[in-house]
């Protein structure tokens, strides 16, 4: 099956310091390891509001100000297939063995394959279907941001994270939200607590 991969990088990297979606972790920068566990998308791009130098296209959020649910729908809007993969490019776990296991878990009728942890439903790290674009460009024009609104009012295929975890890693889903969390991971301890 042909899908989309895109990675959303446009957030400002406050909390981390500096632009992580450069900042190197084994060897090459946590974009790329986003981008490798993409390797089996028909096309990957990334949606970010600076160029990067990486060899995929870079598109720049087609409504800006609305944070995560502005990238989803330039992820939506670009993409050349019905199935978007959307990471954060602070997740290099996500692995193709992963992508590939939400593939394969899409459902007649279902827009959205995701990880569901004890919080609630996990919005990166997400197989979206693109004919939800209308409906996040509806919700940036009026302002309800929250993408987990959103996905309670999508059909859906939600994994259990406790079911994912054993597959494919402990930090599958981690997002490394700054350099302290990043720097724990590498030493070895849990990075999120």
């Amino acid at each position: 099956m042909e899908f989309s991969g895109a990675v959303l990088a446009g957030g400002q990297s406050r909390r981390f310091g500096q632009d992580k979606a450069l900042y190197p972790y084994r060897g090459k920068p946590l974009l790329a390891w986003v981008l490798e566990g993409l390797a089996e998308a028909s096309e990957r791009f990334v949606v970010a509001n600076r160029p990067y130098p990486i060899d995929a296209l870079v598109y720049p959020d087609l409504w800006p100000g609305g944070g995560t649910m502005s990238g989803l729908h330039t992820a939506l809007a670009q993409a050349r297939h019905p199935w978007v993969a959307v990471a954060a490019c602070d997740q290099p776990f996500l692995s193709r063995a992963y992508w590939r296991y939400l593939r394969e878990h899409i459902q007649p009728g279902c827009l959205v394959v995701m990880a569901e942890s004890k919080a609630g439903p996990e919005p990166l790290g997400a197989l979206y279907h693109k004919s939800l674009e209308p409906l996040v460009l509806e919700r940036l024009q009026g302002a309800h941001l929250k993408i987990q609104d959103l996905l309670e009012t999508l059909p859906s295929v939600r994994l259990p994270v406790a079911e994912l975890t054993p597959r494919f890693g402990e930090h599958l889903l981690a997002n490394l939200n700054t350099l302290s969390e990043l720097e724990a991971l590498e030493s070895g301890l849990d990075p999120l607590g």
